[in-house]
């Protein structure tokens, strides 16, 4: 717990050091690049001995509402802070390149100071036992995330994002004052004695924490600050936000569970209900996005709502007492939680090196850059064949486990239970074949082809950028074939989750054996392959031939699969008409079209059918409010005479009690 604590000191004044020292850039960002590494080293032993079981407490003897200011470490925080702290490392190794074509220091030293200041609360959020001391660092969290999606704030975009992601944030922070505030001194307390504790409805606990939490952790329909933000955002924070700062949303809901000692079925029918719309809404936005960034958020969502889907579908089996289905459910959505954070990590950081070299993630004007770029077109492929849930990697592990989770409930005794995990396993299959098609688009638009608006001087990365990138490359495959192992370190969190012996997880240990099995033939396979490839292409020397252009004899950039019409007949082949691109203008017809001109909306129909004219019709009603604020001091101290007339005539009317 001290080394935890220290961690937490070392990136506040590694980040307060970094802006200090921001008149000398390389002074400023070795500093900063410092701290989030070594925070890491600092975590590593308490929080794999917290994984293995062990717990830990300190507390500052400083009364507070709720208790005093406590500080734990269990397996249930051990298991988030490893995203955050892998995640914050490699984002701050990744960004001493990233920055460094930043010309004003200051702004450079302020981004170091906040980027480490978010690192810091989210250290802060797993260890927090007292409901003060968590909300301070949930809204220091919240509020350092904002200042780092606002970082490019000239741009009408981020400024837009910013405020939306802050809006959706206080939303949250609201239900969460309210849950505390019910909780009371039951945020501190051992697991299934919070509800006694609280004194409150395990109801409105849990309705105030879907609420308060599912905004964080982008379930749909409080997902929509999501694609905002990462789009917006500085590609390692983006990497940070969706890999790790998401997570601790479902690090809320699980808290609670375990302060409950479970949940009715209700409610985890509800998160895993869901957690299946936020994956099929996720990823048919996400195929059809056009900013590179904002696919790859859209992609998150999909993949949050499959961890709500697991998680949902775990925590009814705890509510029926179905000792498989909480084990599989449970197990398929924590592994996910590990390998998204990879998976996503990577695919982030890939789309800034891309970002980078060419100065745009407009997929409209890339293509080609395999060429220019073929170490990043390797880590981003690793990337995208991971989160298509394609073995030899991890994605694949994961997923297979929640289907395997529905599969089981096809021989269910209940018909409404067969017949439900039918449905979900066919949308979850679902939902994979458009993952699939969605990652083939943006590899296929960012990578190949020919270049469409002049970045041949596109280069490719290195130094600091390449060592995150090549890290996480080697994390996704390793999870991969050792998929069993990451479910035994597990084995605490599930075991304590269900109030059972720490060797119950072994059934899903089990069941991915097999698929480790699996992972390392292919990659033997694909070694071999790859071998005598080589050795052929030496003794044989290739002549280069140009691609046959259907007959044409020049073909160019524009005859190219656009970012619309590369997923225009899938999305109408598949998706309802409420998800496709909303284009305005008319098509060339026939064989000598004159010139046509479309534009193409990719909006999320939640936003501009719902949300958007809800708070128009809010701000309409608002303005009629003007009235009242005629900028008159006196007309003010009427106001507040009024207000303290009629709270005493309201006291007055209540009947008085026994003097």
């Amino acid at each position: 717990m001290t080394a935890l604590l220290a961690a937490c000191l070392v990136l506040l004044a590694s980040g307060l050091a970094s802006r200090a020292t921001a008149r000398w850039p390389r002074c400023c960002v070795a500093i900063g690049s410092a701290g989030a590494p070594l925070a890491a080293l600092l975590s590593a032993l308490p929080v794999a001995r917290a994984l293995a079981g062990a717990e830990a407490r300190a507390e500052l003897f400083w009364s507070v509402p709720g208790g005093v200011l406590a500080f734990g470490l269990d397996a249930l925080s051990a298991f988030f802070l490893v995203p955050t702290l892998v995640l914050s490392a490699l984002g701050a190794i990744f960004a001493r390149g990233y920055l460094a074509q930043e010309t004003d220091t200051r702004r450079v030293g302020t981004s170091w100071l906040f980027f480490n200041m978010l690192c810091a609360a989210m250290i802060a959020v797993p260890l927090a036992r007292n409901g003060v001391l968590f909300l301070v660092a949930w809204e220091t969290m919240s509020l350092c995330a904002y200042v780092l999606v606002s970082f490019e704030h000239w741009h009408a975009e981020a400024r837009r994002a910013g405020w939306i992601y802050l809006i959706a944030s206080h939303v949250g922070t609201a239900a969460l004052l309210a849950l505390v505030a019910l909780l009371g001194d039951g945020f501190s307390a051992s697991r299934g004695a919070g509800l006694a504790a609280s004194g409150a409805g395990a109801a409105t606990i849990c309705a105030l924490a879907l609420l308060g939490f599912g905004v964080k952790a982008g379930l749909v329909p409080l997902h929509v600050w999501l694609p905002e933000a990462h789009a917006a955002a500085p590609s390692h924070v983006s990497a940070l936000m969706s890999g790790a700062m998401v997570k601790l949303g479902y690090y809320g809901l699980l808290r609670m569970v375990w302060l409950l000692g479970g949940v009715s079925l209700s409610f985890a029918l509800v998160l895993a209900v869901l957690g299946l719309a936020g994956a099929l809404v996720g990823i048919a936005l996400s195929l059809s996005q056009r900013d590179l960034k904002r696919a790859l958020a859209q992609s998150s969502v999909e993949n949050l709502g499959l961890i709500g889907l697991a998680l949902g579908l775990g925590l009814a089996g705890l509510a029926v007492q179905d000792e498989r289905l909480a084990v599989l459910g449970l197990a398929a959505g924590l592994l996910h939680v590990w390998n998204h954070a990879a998976m996503k990590a990577l695919l982030f950081l890939s789309a800034g090196a891309l970002q980078h070299a060419s100065g745009t993630r407009d997929l409209e004007r890339l293509g080609g850059l395999v060429r220019a770029m073929p170490r990043a077109a390797l880590c981003f492929a690793v990337g995208a064949v991971a989160l298509s849930a394609l073995p030899p990697l991890n994605g694949f592990a994961s997923e297979w486990l929640l289907v395997l989770t529905l599969l089981g409930q096809l021989v269910s005794p209940t018909a409404l239970a067969s017949a439900g995990g039918a449905l979900a396993l066919g949308l979850v299959v679902l939902t994979g074949g458009l993952a699939l098609a969605a990652f083939v688009r943006l590899f296929g638009l960012a990578f190949l082809g020919q270049p469409r608006s002049g970045l041949e001087r596109a280069h490719d990365v290195r130094g600091s950028m390449l060592v995150a990138l090549v890290a996480l490359a080697v994390l996704c495959s390793a999870l991969g074939l050792a998929p069993q192992r990451g479910v035994a370190a597990l084995s605490a969190v599930i075991a304590g989750l269900l109030g059972a012996d720490p060797s119950a997880p072994g059934l899903a240990s089990e069941l991915l054996r097999p698929v480790s099995a699996l992972s390392l033939g292919l990659w033997s396979a694909a070694s071999l392959a790859a071998l005598v490839t080589s050795v052929w292409l030496r003794r044989a020397a290739p002549r280069p031939e140009e691609t046959w252009g259907c007959g044409y004899p020049a073909p160019g950039a524009r005859m190219q699969y656009t970012a619309l019409s590369f997923s225009r007949i899938l999305a109408r082949a598949v998706l309802p008409s409420a998800l496709w691109p909303q284009v305005a203008g008319a098509l060339p017809v026939g064989p000598c079209p004159p010139p046509s001109v479309i534009h193409a909306r990719y909006a999320d129909p939640l936003i501009a059918r719902i949300y958007q004219p809800l708070f128009s019709a809010v701000a309409r009603a608002f303005t009629r409010l003007r009235l009242l604020q005629q900028g008159n001091a006196h007309l003010y101290l009427a106001y507040i005479m009024l207000a303290v007339v009629a709270a005493l005539a309201w006291a007055s009317l209540l009947p008085q009690g026994p003097q």
